[in-house]
């Protein structure tokens, strides 16, 4: 039996942040914990984490919010985050002055920040629930 795979025309609302002064390992965790999720739960997520990357990456959500509202006109009450992901941008070189003339380099990396949001369907809310 073969499956048959239902394409389903939704836009997808994306925002990019730039440059943002983290490394993507630190980022990487933050992201995984909204991914899934609607976007004021996210959000809310994300103003009580003690990590200081969290308000660039809830930034980052209003940015797309913003963009669902104005550019397609979705509701924002059924918005979710479907893709969160982070890629390494440059990286600023530094050092610091070391003991008999050495020198030790610090790293301190930047990052790229991409959210994907789009709109929860009826199918969508169904799928995986035993009730």
């Amino acid at each position: 039996m073969s499956k048959l795979k239902k394409k389903i025309d939704t836009k997808i609302v994306k925002s990019v942040n730039k440059n943002v002064r983290s490394s993507t390992r630190k980022l990487n965790p933050i992201l995984k914990s909204i991914v899934g999720k609607k976007v004021d739960i996210a959000i809310r997520d994300l103003s009580f984490s003690d990590k200081r990357i969290s308000k660039d990456v809830k930034k980052t959500i209003s940015s797309a919010i913003a963009n669902a509202e104005n550019n397609f006109q979705y509701d924002i009450d059924k918005l979710i985050v479907k893709e969160a992901y982070c890629g390494k941008q440059v990286t600023m070189k530094r050092f610091r002055a070391r003991a008999k003339g050495r020198a030790a380099e610090i790293m301190k990396p930047y990052s790229n920040l991409t959210i994907i949001l789009t709109e929860k369907n009826k199918e969508m809310e169904n799928n995986g629930t035993k009730s």
